[in-house]
């Protein structure tokens, strides 16, 4: 079994989520350069994509904390992020998640967990922003 010191733990979990928010910004950005041109081929006949807003049980931290960070979040990138952006950001969260659950399961770890949520939360405020996310 593997010693996990609780502030080591916060720490990357808190870069992780740090990580995945670097791809935010305000606004998307292109750049042309004259004579590129991207295309985008889909089938003609696709079905909206229709993705989750509700997180399950399975996905509960049990940390109240993380678990409103996880519900708002995971509601903004499906409901607000472009789709062109949001593939990047649900790995990171999903990374993130991943993070908080491996945390809780650690008694020491689980009890700072809601203080690293409390900051994910904020942070996501500012980083999502742009995109009218009810926080």
């Amino acid at each position: 079994m593997i010693k996990l010191n609780k502030n080591a733990l916060l720490i990357a979990v808190l870069l992780i989520g740090t990580i995945g928010f670097a791809g935010c910004s305000s606004a998307p950005t292109t750049t042309n350069s004259g004579n590129t041109a991207v295309v985008v081929n889909k089938p003609a006949n696709t079905k909206p994509d229709v993705t989750k807003t509700e997180t399950t049980m399975d996905d509960k931290i049990g940390v109240a904390e993380c678990d409103e960070y996880i519900e708002k979040y995971e509601a903004c990138i499906n409901s607000k992020v472009p789709e062109a952006h949001r593939a990047m950001l649900k790995s990171s969260f999903e990374a993130q998640r991943n993070a908080f659950k491996t945390a809780a399961a650690n008694p020491q770890a689980k009890a700072s967990l809601a203080t690293g949520c409390k900051q994910a939360i904020e942070t996501a405020k500012q980083s999502t922003s742009a995109y009218a996310c009810a926080w």
